[in-house]
């Protein structure tokens, strides 16, 4: 698990709304954009005559021959080669039609009567749907949990389960003060139930100190691990209403000494392997900012596990700088740092640093070599891990920046929380220094510290923020599709060389 040093003061639409429009019906006769009933008459006076003309001027004949000429092949061949010929001299067929009294009125009045509801639901769905309207996003729900946001908590972390149904959500403070005997919280909502109620979760846990990080894990959809702002990381189940803890790491040499940021009744969870970040053992890439003499621990703020290598892991530090490590790692760290296990340095290599400390990475799903970093000085940096520049920079706020998040279904898409309030959505297919979207989330401008892409239902995305609350935005197609050519444009992203 990483630490996070503490900053300063700082619709849908779809098969049901087609079935509604087919209830409703569409309505017949001309319109904006449809042809009026086809004339027959005048079809007759404009094409017969002129292809008679035309038969004539062909064959060569007499007016003696016309009369002759109508049973010839070629006569024939005029009659099949247009088609609305039979249009123009056949009678039209009358159209059968019952008489009213034929009808059986009450039953389709009561029938009209019962889906009437549910035709008017699902016409509001498609008039309140952006799915076609480009890069559009709306809000679906905005949850959260009175109790929380009364003693001024912050929404610090949320993830999805593994079905995508679920969304939970972290409560804990992420400025100054001491949180860490505060009671506080962690909820969860099923958006599938019907009787969903956004300030009423379907879960809650109690939790004795602020909760700074929240995972669900991979495969099992009610199990999900927090990370304390006493060092504690703990995992509860979710299905088990009356007593949800599991298991937890309590307080003893091997817990965290700060806050865990990223990354028990029943048991206790036993520490496996352990890593150690020492100034002394990092790679030499970059020039780094000294540090006082004496300080010799490196403060990790976030940490993102490659798609590709599981023994890969980026992990984002105070002092800004990026490092590239590995669980594979056998140099022992130089550290008196107590521990039940023998501690190793896993640093492999340095990137150039932020402007300030490091809040969030994210590595590309997409591709092997590239992850996203952001900080408090308002920049999104795009690595490739085979350099140590960044590739590009984005300064996206004045503000710091507390998340970003790579999409899991576009290769060129990612997203921003900023803490001035807004959630930046990025298309680096449409622009490669501007956000394609940005959502106002807090109308206060107070910080969005986090978010995430759903991959299971891959048009949501949530965010939380320091009101308490969790919102959860829908996403046009725009932002869900992949374009033709993504794949390659991100190829020949990674092979920029920075200069």
């Amino acid at each position: 698990m990483a630490t996070r040093a503490q900053p300063g003061p700082r619709s849908q639409a779809g098969s049901a709304g087609v079935a509604a429009l087919a209830a409703v019906g569409v309505a017949s006769g001309p319109g904006p954009g449809r042809p009026g009933p086809l004339q027959d008459e005048t079809l007759g006076v404009a094409s017969v005559p002129s292809q008679w003309r035309a038969v004539q001027g062909i064959r060569g004949e007499t007016k003696s021959c016309q009369t002759a000429s109508i049973a010839t092949a070629n006569a024939s061949a005029q009659a099949r080669n247009h088609v609305d010929a039979q249009v123009q001299t056949e009678a039209p067929v009358p159209v059968s039609v019952q008489p009213p009294s034929q009808y059986d009125i009450p039953r389709l009045a009561a029938f009209l009567r019962r889906v009437e509801a549910m035709v008017i639901r699902e016409l509001n769905k498609n008039w309140q749907s952006h799915a076609f309207d480009g890069f559009e996003v709306s809000c679906l729900y905005t949850l959260g949990y009175p109790p929380a946001q009364a003693q001024g908590l912050h929404v610090t972390s949320i993830s999805w389960n593994s079905t995508g149904s679920v969304v939970a959500c972290a409560y804990g403070r992420l400025d100054h003060g001491d949180w860490s005997t505060l009671k506080s919280f962690v909820c969860a909502w099923n958006l599938d139930r019907r009787d969903l109620h956004p300030q009423q979760p379907s879960a809650v846990v109690e939790v004795p100190s602020a909760v700074l990080c929240l995972a669900f894990h991979p495969t099992q959809p009610s199990h999900v691990a927090g990370g304390l702002y006493s060092g504690e990381v703990l995992v509860w189940d979710l299905s088990r209403l009356e007593d949800p803890l599991l298991w937890r790491t309590g307080l003893t040499d091997d817990t965290h000494t700060d806050p865990v940021s990223q990354g028990i009744g029943a048991g206790q969870l036993q520490l496996t392997e352990g890593f150690a970040l020492v100034m002394q053992q990092l790679p030499r890439s970059t020039k780094l900012k000294k540090h006082p003499r004496g300080e010799t621990e490196v403060g990790a703020t976030a940490v993102a596990f490659s798609s590709f290598d599981p023994r890969l892991f980026i992990l984002g530090t105070e002092g800004g700088f990026p490092l590239k490590c590995s669980l594979a790692a056998g140099e022992a760290a130089l550290t008196r740092m107590p521990s039940s296990v023998p501690l190793r340095a896993p640093a492999q290599f340095t990137f150039s640093p932020h402007g300030g400390p490091i809040y969030s990475v994210s590595c590309s799903p997409f591709h092997r070599n590239l992850f996203l970093s952001a900080g408090t000085d308002g920049h999104v940096h795009l690595y490739s891990m085979l350099q140590a520049p960044p590739l590009t920079s984005l300064q996206l706020s004045l503000k710091y920046l507390f998340a970003v998040r790579w999409s899991p279904v576009r290769p060129l898409v990612f997203a921003a929380a900023s803490g001035k309030g807004d959630v930046q959505l990025f298309d680096l297919q449409k622009s490669s220094q501007k956000p394609t979207v940005l959502i106002k989330q807090t109308q206060d401008e107070s910080p969005v510290y986090c978010l995430e892409f759903n991959s299971q239902q891959t048009q949501l995305l949530a965010a939380g923020d320091a009101q308490g609350t969790v919102k959860v935005w829908q996403l046009s197609t725009e932002f869900t599709e992949q374009g033709p050519r993504e794949a390659e444009d991100l190829d020949c992203l990674a092979a920029e060389v920075a200069t």
